[in-house]
């Protein structure tokens, strides 16, 4: 296993790669005496990325954390950076309210067939004298309906799904919702009136409209697909504001030619679904607000200064949260397998060395653990390579207190 080096000297910088373009308002949070930001930075400490694909890429040893301005984190070799001890963070809830008013925009865009009504507006020629006639006699062809009393179904109930869900709720709708992984802070943000269903096929069947806020995993892949669209209330309207390959294009296609769907409403234009009657696709303008980008740059830079300075995790999608109050200017961060007597190994090799433990935190995401002490003294080199050379340690970090 390997260890990294220690930090550097108190008064030396982080240095900070960005792939992307970051709001201002996040990089303003990095203070110039401790940090060094940029797009040629070489052996960064750390990487700032939205919509970069870093599969391809090859990521320095020296990288610490990653941090991704956004919800999502296909972009970035996640189980690559577990194996190396390197949590990725990203910043989820910040852009909630932007995908909130799209999905809400779908909504309505749905219910009133508005796109094909502006597409026929559109090609009516302006010189015809009977303009207004035409005007008259095609509107018939996309009446639609009301919002209120009719039923909207939400797949994945995270911070994105309880907003949309509260405003369903406030525009009249019924609101059913499956998830079964809520977290008990979800819940208890979730409105009193959103009906629980207790499977994905109950929801359907239930729906006049159906979104999904869910995030791209194997067992999501593909989770909306024939099967599942043959339950759908005839001309249901679904949306995906989540992530493209969590419905099967071609049964979606297939549905609406059949006209089983009435409309699908995406964030993801596609080959496979260009000219489809009944799609509108938007180009991926989920997060895109200047109020969202600022959000969720804040929030990952916050995130990951507090990492780096401090050791603390939040919101590292491989990694359990870990905090502990700095109450000593020594700490050590450990990445480690989640194996047995790991913190026995760790306090010995400390004792061994003559350190005083004076306070410990250890906690574990499925086979990922981290871990943060505190001592009473500096730790020396060759007590980050003791700790290292445990087996199951994946990465060691010697944390000096820094003042800017």
């Amino acid at each position: 296993m390997r260890g990294n080096d220690l930090d550097k000297s108190m008064t030396a910088k982080f240095n900070i790669l960005t792939l992307n373009n970051i709001a201002h308002s996040g990089l303003a949070r990095l203070p110039h005496s401790l940090y060094a930001v940029g797009k040629g930075i070489e052996q960064p400490d750390a990487i700032l990325v939205r919509s970069h694909d870093m599969h391809a890429m090859d990521i320095p040893p020296s990288v610490k954390a990653i941090g991704r301005a956004g919800a999502g984190t296909n972009n970035i070799p996640v189980a690559a950076m577990s194996k190396r001890g390197v949590p990725v963070f990203n910043s989820p809830g910040a852009n909630a309210n932007a995908v909130r008013e799209l999905v809400l925009a779908a909504l309505l865009i749905g219910a009133r067939n508005l796109v094909p009504a502006l597409q026929f507006v559109a090609a009516l020629p302006p010189d015809a004298k009977d303009f207004q006639q035409r005007v008259e006699d095609g509107k018939k062809q996309f009446a639609g309906v009301e919002l209120p009393h009719r039923t909207l179904g939400i797949v994945g109930l995270g911070a994105i799904g309880g907003l949309v869900a509260e405003t369903a709720l406030k525009l009249g709708m019924k609101a059913i919702g499956y998830d079964p992984e809520i977290t008990v802070d979800a819940a208890w943000r979730l409105p009193s009136g959103v009906r629980k269903a207790n499977s994905i096929e109950e929801l359907l069947k239930h729906s006049d409209f159906v979104t999904l806020h869910l995030p791209l995993a194997p067992a999501t892949r593909g989770l909306i697909n024939a099967e599942r669209m043959a339950v759908m209330k005839p001309g249901a309207v679904l949306l995906n504001f989540a992530r493209d390959a969590i419905v099967d294009e071609g049964a979606v296609a297939a549905a609406l030619r059949e006209h089983k769907l009435k409309a699908y409403l995406c964030d993801f234009p596609s080959p496979r679904l260009a000219g489809v009657p009944g799609v509108v696709a938007t180009p991926h303008l989920g997060a895109s607000t200047a109020e969202a980008e600022e959000n969720c740059a804040v929030m990952v830079v916050d995130q990951l200064r507090d990492f780096l300075e401090h050791g603390n995790i939040t919101n590292a999608v491989n990694f359990p949260n870990v905090e502990m109050a700095r109450e000593s200017p020594y700490r050590v961060g450990i990445a480690n397998a989640n194996v047995p007597n790991m913190l026995g190994q760790i306090s010995t090799a400390m004792a061994m060395a003559g350190l005083n433990i004076h306070n410990m935190v250890n906690k574990s995401r499925g086979e990922m653990a981290y871990t943060l002490v505190d001592v009473d003294s500096p730790v020396e080199q060759k007590v980050v390579d003791a700790l290292a050379a445990i087996y199951g340690v994946l990465s060691v970090r010697s944390i000096p207190a820094r003042t800017e």
